[in-house]
């Protein structure tokens, strides 16, 4: 298992794009017997709107990419769970994220 801080998230859903902004965010990798499942863990999102229309939305599916403090970026495709109450969200990856680093 592989964590990594996140500093920048961007999503994009039914053709918006939204940089979100956060207190804390957390992308967990996992490889087990072969396989990799990926996860992004949101919190204190400051855009309560955004919450409130995934939380009635029936289409959650996102388009990510992040950036963690070591300077990797990572896009994937995902699920967006949000937790109104707590203003939070995770990301359930689906499929392949693909790890980049950035150039100096």
């Amino acid at each position: 298992m592989e964590t990594f801080e996140l500093i920048a998230l961007e999503i994009s859903y039914q053709q918006h794009t939204k940089p979100l902004s956060f207190t804390s965010a957390e992308l967990v990798r996992v490889t087990e017997y072969g396989s990799r499942l990926w996860y992004v863990d949101l919190n204190g999102l400051g855009d309560r709107e955004l919450l409130a229309w995934f939380g009635q939305s029936e289409d959650i599916e996102v388009q990510l990419t992040a950036v963690a403090g070591g300077g990797q970026v990572f896009r994937g495709k995902g699920f967006f769970h949000p937790n109104e109450l707590h203003r939070a969200a995770a990301i359930r990856g689906d499929g392949e994220l693909i790890e980049q680093h950035e150039q100096a």
